[in-house]
């Protein structure tokens, strides 16, 4: 059994509409409606009246296709982080030739916003990134006050929501690049990325003019005549399933089911002993972090080895220190977690 923090189990559903004749992508009017149709549920999970695009291209596209199509070469751009994806974000944008500023805080910290106030009265930013859920640290961060203040100095935001967007209600008001992925809470195979575009920010790509094809949102505006590349017509009948699924349960169903498979998990991991990384407060409801210093890639390999039970460890220094229970999209079931922490208990 595999309860990583993405890529999450494929529901049977789903495998099985992945496994129907589909359409070709490039020519056949069913596939522009099948697009446009997930897109639209897409606007409800949302919560937005904001375009919504799905791209070819696992949830890291997003991230830099949303730099790629904004910044141009000398723009200032303020990285709100306190995790490893916003710090990546500082990257991307150098990486574009763009001058980035970034207001960090340790990883067991909430992001810092009153750094970022005093960013904003230092400089003029054109963009700011943000990471709504870091998965590597189980952390849900606290961003509307953030966007707020970036909304008031008038800058453009782009949100990473990968981990949280259909698992966790995302504040979608002031996010101008609202971005998921089909991996994670959707339950859907990795390949596609999806976004939510505001009006003011397809103005600012369009003014940018990227040149790249891959990484650049604007030929994803309109549609209607076609796709930039041949899209992934079975990948998109699995987010359409997903979605329907998600849709028919219903969202504050879903959040609720998260949220009691989360608080499950973390109480099994109390009883255990085992502490989360950081404090329960700010852990996310599609994951939880559990500190074990130095133990954690021996216990992964026990658990896989001697209960067919697949975690996942934490990332660059963390590696050792952190083991990853994925609750979110289908493995958001109590009876699963149980499975896990059983397992965990024997292997401690």
């Amino acid at each position: 059994m595999q309860l990583t923090p993405g890529p999450t189990a494929v529901p049977p559903r789903v495998r099985d509409r992945m496994s129907d004749p589909m359409p070709n992508p490039d020519i056949e009017q069913s596939f522009f409606d099948l697009y446009d149709g997930v897109c639209e549920k897409l606007q409800t999970v949302y919560d937005t009246d904001d375009d919504v695009v799905v791209m070819g291209g696992e949830g890291i596209l997003g991230l830099e296709a949303a730099i790629a199509s904004t910044v141009a070469p000398g723009d200032e751009v303020l990285c709100v982080s306190n995790g490893l994806y916003g710090d990546g974000f500082a990257d991307f944008v150098e990486s574009y030739d763009g001058d980035p500023t970034l207001v960090g805080a340790a990883y067991t910290d909430p992001v810092d916003v009153e750094g970022v106030e005093a960013a904003l009265a230092d400089g003029e930013y054109k963009l700011a990134t943000m990471v709504h859920c870091e998965t590597p640290t189980g952390t849900l961060n606290d961003i509307e006050p953030v966007l707020e203040l970036l909304s008031a100095h008038d800058v453009l935001t782009v949100v990473d929501a990968v981990s949280s967007l259909g698992g966790a209600p995302v504040p979608s008001e002031h996010i101008d690049i609202n971005l998921g992925a089909s991996q994670k809470a959707f339950s859907s195979p990795p390949g596609l990325t999806t976004a939510a575009v505001s009006d003011r920010a397809w103005e600012v790509i369009a003014d940018r003019a990227p040149t790249s094809l891959y990484t650049n949102l604007l030929p994803w505006r309109d549609t209607s005549e076609g796709f930039p590349y041949t899209h992934l017509a079975a990948n998109v009948a699995a987010l359409d399933e997903s979605l329907s699924m998600l849709l028919e349960e219903g969202l504050d169903a879903v959040y609720d089911r998260h949220e009691t498979v989360a608080a499950h998990c973390r109480d099994r991991a109390a009883e255990l002993g085992v502490d989360l990384y950081p404090a329960v407060q700010r852990s996310a409801p599609t994951v939880t972090a559990l500190h074990l210093p130095g133990e954690a890639e021996r216990l992964q390999r026990s658990l896989a080895d001697e209960h067919d039970v697949v975690l996942a460890t934490g990332l660059a220094d963390l590696a050792d220190d952190i083991l990853r229970v994925g609750h979110m999209g289908s493995n958001a079931e109590v009876e699963k977690v149980d499975r896990a922490m059983d397992a965990l208990a024997s292997a401690l």
